[in-house]
């Protein structure tokens, strides 16, 4: 593993996995790499009790700067750099997605699916609704950018779990 990226105390990471620089991997999520390899690239954010898993020896490969939302579930072998996936968004196995595609939050791609180049999916099953624009691919690499800052800053300690309100807690660090 690299030695610059965040992963949340609770996330669990088992199996042959490999993590690139800037990687956030957030509360509650499983990323088992136990039946086949996964590649997560540069400055992808796995989002809250998202699921990364795969195909008994079908590798999948997580390219640079994608954006996970919250509750994902990728199960398929590729997901092509700068994409965003969508909260609840769900990549059945063997799917291929292209680079700087928008998964909706919510939906679903199929089996064996492979998605071109910027394209925009949404519903159940997903279905290509229209081209991602250069302003969607701005608002998603606005996110992937607050995910590295956030988790730069959970590993400096400026957010910890108070053990008696039971919350977090946000404290100051100078040079931020």
């Amino acid at each position: 593993m690299d030695d610059h990226f965040y992963i949340a105390d609770d996330a669990v990471i088992t199996g042959d996995v490999t993590i690139g620089k800037n990687v956030t991997i957030w509360f509650q999520t499983i990323i088992r790499g136990d039946v086949a390899p996964i590649r997560i690239g540069a400055g992808t954010n796995i989002q809250d009790s998202s699921m990364v898993h795969c195909e008994h020896l079908c590798e999948q490969i997580i390219e640079e700067n994608i954006v996970v939302g919250h509750k994902a579930i990728l199960h398929g072998k590729q997901v092509g750099a700068g994409t965003l996936i969508g909260m609840g968004a769900i990549l059945l196995s063997g799917s291929i997605i292209g680079e700087e595609c928008i998964i909706a939050a919510g939906a679903v791609v199929r089996q064996n699916e492979k998605i071109p180049r910027r394209s925009m999916l949404a519903g159940v099953p997903a279905k290509i609704i229209r081209e991602v624009t250069e302003e969607d691919l701005k608002i998603s690499r606005a996110i992937s950018l607050r995910y590295i800052e956030l988790g730069q800053k959970y590993a400096q300690g400026q957010f910890q779990w108070n053990t008696r309100t039971h919350r977090m807690t946000a404290y100051p660090v100078k040079g931020i």
